[in-house]
């Protein structure tokens, strides 16, 4: 029996090259569902809003090297991180790792401080939907109206408490 590969996760900027694939598979996603060019939309924030000094940050998954899903958050307000851009490539779904990639987005977004999380998924993207009900997230629209009719569908989470060294505070 062989075991699965081992997952890096890296903090990387977005002019990273290993970044451009998961934006491009992305874009070509979008633009397939929504039957019109996503790409505008997946460069709507500056890059800087992914990077420390701005309160985000883009983590990737690696296996051997080569980048398997990823996403980002960046600052809201002062308690809220977004997360955006979650991704996994189409040729590695179906193995819990965008699971991975939002509970590393979590515990980093709390390690800065961030105590609730905010973030929009679109009405033709029911995995999305279902990952986030599935790791916790509480819908803040009707879950019972028509996606359609609703626009983009935001969530919320809230986090606990945190020392820097990120284990959870007793509360």
């Amino acid at each position: 029996m062989t075991s699965a590969p081992e997952l890096t996760v890296i903090q990387v900027p977005v002019s990273d090259p290993r970044v451009e694939p998961l934006l491009r598979e992305l874009g070509h996603e979008y633009s397939t569902r929504y039957g019109k060019d996503a790409h505008a939309e997946i460069s709507r924030y500056p890059d800087e809003e992914f990077t420390e000094p701005y309160g985000g940050l883009l983590l990737l998954l690696l296996e051997r090297g080569e980048p398997v899903a990823g996403g980002a958050f960046r600052r809201y307000d002062t308690n809220t991180a977004e997360l955006k851009r979650i991704w996994t490539h189409s040729a590695h779904r179906r193995r819990g790792l965008a699971r991975r990639v939002v509970a590393e987005l979590e515990r980093e977004a709390s390690a800065r401080g961030y105590r609730r999380i905010y973030l929009t998924t679109g009405p033709r993207q029911p995995e999305a939907r279902g990952l986030y009900l599935a790791t916790g997230y509480t819908p803040l629209f009707d879950t019972e109206a028509d996606p359609e009719t609703i626009g983009p569908l935001p969530f919320e989470k809230h986090l606990a408490a945190r020392e820097r060294t990120g284990r959870a505070l007793d509360q």
